[in-house]
């Protein structure tokens, strides 16, 4: 059984806990949050107790942390944590700098510890079959990729504010997504973004709409188009065109309901936001995570996976702003 200390208790954290508290094989401790009546009302929720984050990572009895407080604190959690001798699995991303994140990596890599970034897209089902049916070889070689990621509305401009960035908050996960399905990190990172949805997120210093083209060493071609609005709804597709085929995941809808009459077609809109359309992947993933702590196995989202996607956003918040492709070797050193 893996004992564990969940460390955050807002919106993200409850998804986890109830991850957590539903595998077989965990079992879900304790709860820290620097509000105390949050971290006590997640914990009461899913019978675990609410203790401070000295006191989780001082217990020797909890094996596991996951970490799902404010991006600023991820580097200096996981490497605590991992001193503590306690395995991790950190929410996206690493760290708003690329250069902290590195740090990180130097620190925890002694430790031997596994520590997983929380890509839990790729745990999705469906993007999960597009991945295996190209390693099956269904549509020969990868050729040309196409991520489409769009929020049905923006978030508050406060939290615009502490975001890190659209590339580093929102299209992190597809840069992420691309890495995986590709099998590698691209060469350059070529990025156009504005601001059209909302002017206070400009003001802010963001956008709220972009597109990153991103080129391999082989040649192979990938596309994300991001927006913070699609007024019908939350649209995750990917589409992966092969030298012999073609591969599609469309989206999520509320239902599969499809009317057909004299006045035309229509159907159901896709699932309104992340927690509909992601949650069985937040399962998933957590499940991958035990499994691999429990066997001693190959982790199957590494830290230096979650700093190649960093690394991605940190290329593309260059290229965007220079309006010039931006090469990974760049911005890793």
């Amino acid at each position: 059984m893996l004992n564990v200390g969940l460390l955050g208790a807002g919106r993200i954290a409850g998804v986890h806990a109830t991850a957590i508290t539903t595998h077989p094989g965990s079992r879900l401790v304790a709860v820290s949050d620097i509000n105390a009546e949050a971290a006590a009302k997640l914990a009461k929720q899913y019978g675990a107790e609410a203790r401070t984050t000295d006191a989780i990572l001082n217990d020797p009895a909890i094996n596991a942390v996951l970490i799902a407080t404010s991006t600023d604190t991820h580097s200096d959690l996981i490497e605590r944590a991992t001193a503590a001798g306690k395995a991790v699995l950190c929410e996206k991303p690493v760290d708003l700098s690329l250069a902290r994140a590195l740090a990180c990596q130097k620190t925890v890599a002694p430790s031997g510890k596994p520590v997983m970034i929380g890509f839990n897209r790729r745990f999705d089902p469906n993007f999960a079959a597009l991945k295996a049916a190209l390693d099956k070889g269904e549509i020969g070689k990868a050729e040309l990729l196409s991520i489409t990621s769009f929020d049905p509305a923006p978030p508050p401009v406060a939290y615009i504010k502490v975001s890190g960035g659209l590339f580093r908050d929102m299209m992190i996960h597809d840069f992420d997504m691309a890495n995986f399905i590709m099998g590698a990190a691209p060469v350059t990172v070529s990025a156009v973004g504005t601001s059209i949805v909302d002017p206070a997120i400009g003001e802010a210093g963001d956008v709220d709409t972009a597109v990153v083209t991103l080129t391999y060493a082989d040649g192979r071609i990938a596309v994300i188009k991001n927006s913070r609005r699609a007024v019908y709804g939350y649209d995750q597709r990917v589409e992966l065109l092969g030298s012999e085929g073609l591969l599609q995941a469309q989206n999520m809808l509320e239902n599969t309901l499809v009317k057909s009459t004299t006045a035309g077609v229509t159907g159901a809109k896709p699932t309104y936001f992340f927690l509909e359309r992601y949650m069985p992947a937040y399962k998933a993933e957590w499940a991958a995570f035990v499994e691999a702590v429990a066997n001693g196995a190959a982790l199957p989202v590494t830290l230096a996976d979650g700093i190649n996607a960093l690394a991605m956003a940190e290329a593309a918040t260059q290229s965007a702003k220079t309006g010039q492709p931006v090469t990974l070797a760049s911005v890793t050193g």
